[in-house]
């Protein structure tokens, strides 16, 4: 097969995967969330189980008129929800769905690679905060910068711990190493790592941001329309990321029980779906930090705990 045709295979199915699979997520935790709360919810877009609904709703944003403040930043404000999305979809070029490099582009430093880019997510917040000339949307924006700016570390600290253990930077290449007692191993970083990218992707109970009942909507209140649900797409593109990651670092990503080289594949992406699963059960099952707590939770829960497993990684892996 040509090098060209090859890339263009690799691309288009990251590009469905970055279309499909936010989808999915998003229809099942309207879903999950009605029957976690006992709300019916709406049935009948599409007939069975009203699953057409997140469609409709797409097609209502496309519908609506664009609006932009007359005293904003047209150009800042407008690029922003563009800005958000693209991290994301430059990680899912690089995260392996299975063996034999059944990944969009294979980096021997893929972890750096993903850790650099999620962390461009901030300036698509302090973009729409800023060019909003908005206060609830400025306020929203530092909470952003601050909680994002913080997470970072932890969020970096646990995903070194497991580079550490594996030897290497390539994410197939930690797929490749992982062994089932590191699910107790590297417990501790795993969940420094899940609460840090909830965090970053700001859902809740981490999104002080976008505090309804304080800030209208913080950083996304101006925005309507088509650039509103970029913003709504860049979250659930990051539950997808977020979990995709947790399954690849800490959970074998790939191997299973009755895994091989035809059926890996099924595997990553029933561990991302389970991951996605607890993401929104987060949701509905804890209130919102206040930002004291936020802080509190990271420099002195997340940071020290991810300190310590990275030293005891580097003790194990001085004794083996």
């Amino acid at each position: 097969m040509p090098t060209w045709l090859e890339l263009v295979i690799r691309v288009g199915g990251v590009l469905v995967a970055f279309l499909t699979l936010p989808l999915v997520v998003g229809q099942a935790e309207h879903k999950v969330m009605a029957h976690m709360q006992g709300r019916l919810g709406p049935m009948y877009a599409g007939g069975f189980h009203g699953w057409a609904q997140l469609v409709a709703d797409g097609v209502k944003f496309v519908q609506k008129e664009d609006v932009t403040p007359r005293e904003a930043d047209r150009a800042v404000f407008r690029l922003a929800p563009v800005v958000a999305l693209v991290p994301y979809l430059l990680v899912l070029l690089v995260i392996p769905l299975g063996p034999d490099d059944l990944v969009g582009q294979p980096l021997d430093i893929g972890l750096f690679f993903v850790l650099a880019v999620v962390g461009v997510g901030v300036v698509a917040v302090l973009m729409s905060a800023w060019a909003s000339a908005n206060k609830y949307s400025l306020l929203g924006g530092l909470r952003g910068a601050a909680q994002l700016l913080g997470y970072e570390l932890p969020l970096v600290l646990s995903a070194a711990s497991v580079a550490m253990a594996a030897g290497t930077l390539s994410l197939s290449g930690i797929v490749e190493a992982w062994q089932p007692w590191w699910l107790l191993w590297q417990a501790p970083a795993m969940f420094v790592f899940f609460v840090a990218g909830l965090a970053e992707i700001r859902r809740p109970p981490f999104d002080m941001p976008i505090a309804d009942s304080e800030l209208v909507f913080g950083y996304m209140t101006e925005y309507t329309g088509l650039r509103f649900a970029f913003f709504l797409l860049a979250e659930y593109v990051g539950i997808v990321v977020i979990a995709a990651l947790t399954t690849v670092l800490f959970l074998g990503g790939w191997q299973g029980p009755f895994a091989d080289g035809q059926l890996g594949w099924l595997w990553t992406l029933l561990k991302v779906f389970a991951v996605s699963f607890v993401i929104i059960w987060l949701r509905v099952s804890y209130p919102r930090l206040r930002e004291d707590q936020l802080q509190r939770l990271c420099w002195l829960v997340l940071v020290p705990l991810s300190l310590a497993q990275l030293v005891l990684t580097a003790a194990v892996r001085v004794a083996l």
